[in-house]
């Protein structure tokens, strides 16, 4: 496992220490710097931000203070940034290839500014975009809903990714909007951390503040398995949350099914867990799982409504396309699968890029019909 880690994290510096070098050469070749005998000073500096995001992801792992924060959060910024200065630079050398076959003249100075210039005002639109989590409002019609469910509304919660990034402030926020439309019932659909080394109960005190009649629940997501879920597990039910362990609760009549994210990886286990909950298909149902995936399972099960996150819309461009193409459809927004809903969220926060261009963080509350 150790050497499969180490083949990897070279693989991507590598990857990532060959995507600095094209940026930098083809700055150097249009913005009209001048080519230096030795090594530039820019040169060493891109050398040099080459390797934060590793660097800061391998401290985050093992530390959380001050300082390992504001490494991180500047070198997960740089990361976002940087992701739209390669699609600059690419759009450098295409935009001349077309103008040399047209027969059309534009100063490789001017294209080189405009295509960074535009990077640079996209990764700031993202910045700030990413940080204004929306309410989404949305009523569904869920089969076999009691009488007495009817209007009634449900607050989804997913991948707020706490941690070096994102810390018990905006968790704060997102339950003082939250508690603001006093849901009847509160789902924390997985990711609620990062998945670094963190002081999970602190992270997680605001959760305390969560009021809703029927409850607020949580199961885990994938980033909760990085480093074991039960120091997670610990901080949610100390915050007075309780888990949904891959069960089925009875809450005046609707019947809510929370799943963690590793038991439903696999279609077969995944299966065996649905059907040990013992789910009515002739009653209204509710299931909380973090990722849209296995769709087919759920369906069979009988279930009337899936709540996921997981995917982020991919978060920017090119990732959103990306994301796309993996889960189809059921990327994000409510779908259907037969007789199942889905409701994929883009979730609240950020993973590794603290950026969102093309999907926007959001709180969701769902009105039962």
């Amino acid at each position: 496992m150790r050497n499969r880690i180490v083949v990897f994290l070279a693989c991507a510096q590598s990857i990532l220490f060959l995507l600095h070098w094209f940026v930098f050469e083809t700055w150097k070749a249009f913005s009209g710097a001048p080519d230096s005998a030795g090594i530039s000073r820019l040169g060493i500096a891109v050398a040099v931000l080459s390797i934060t995001f590793l660097t800061a992801s391998l401290l985050a792992h093992n530390f959380y203070n001050v300082f390992v924060r504001a490494y991180y959060k500047a070198a997960a910024l740089w990361l976002g940034f940087f992701s739209f200065f390669v699609l600059a630079a690419c759009s450098c050398w295409i935009l001349l290839a077309i103008l040399r076959q047209s027969g059309l003249h534009w100063e490789r100075q001017s294209i080189a500014y405009t295509a960074f210039g535009v990077a640079i005002l996209v990764s700031v639109y993202g910045l700030v975009n990413a940080s204004r989590v929306r309410v989404k409002q949305i009523t569904v019609a869920l089969p076999n809903l009691p009488e007495n469910w009817r209007g009634r509304v449900v607050a989804l919660i997913t991948d707020v990714h706490l941690g070096h990034v994102r810390g018990h402030r905006f968790l704060e926020r997102i339950v003082e909007t939250v508690s603001g439309f006093k849901p009847d019932l509160v789902l924390i659909g997985g990711d609620l951390y990062d998945g670094t080394v963190a002081n999970e109960r602190k992270l997680a005190k605001p959760l305390k503040n969560l009021v809703a009649p029927f409850g607020t629940y949580f199961i885990s997501g994938n980033h909760e398995e990085f480093r074991g879920h039960a120091k997670y597990f610990d901080a949610v039910e100390n915050a007075g949350v309780r888990l949904l362990n891959n069960e089925k609760v009875m809450l005046d009549g609707l019947q809510l099914v929370g799943v963690h994210y590793l038991d439903s990886t696999d279609a077969d286990h995944f299966r065996g867990v649905l059907q040990r909950a013992n789910v009515d298909p002739n009653g209204a149902s509710i299931l909380l799982v973090h990722a849209p995936h296995h769709l087919p399972v759920v369906a069979a099960a009988g279930i009337g409504l899936q709540l996921s996150g997981h995917t982020h819309g991919g978060q920017y461009f090119p990732f959103t396309s990306i994301t796309s193409r993996i889960y189809g459809k059921f990327v994000y927004g409510l779908n259907r699968l037969g007789n199942l809903l889905v409701y994929t969220s883009y979730g609240a926060g950020t993973w590794g890029p603290p950026l969102r261009v093309g999907t926007t963080p959001e709180i969701v509350l769902i009105t039962l019909e």
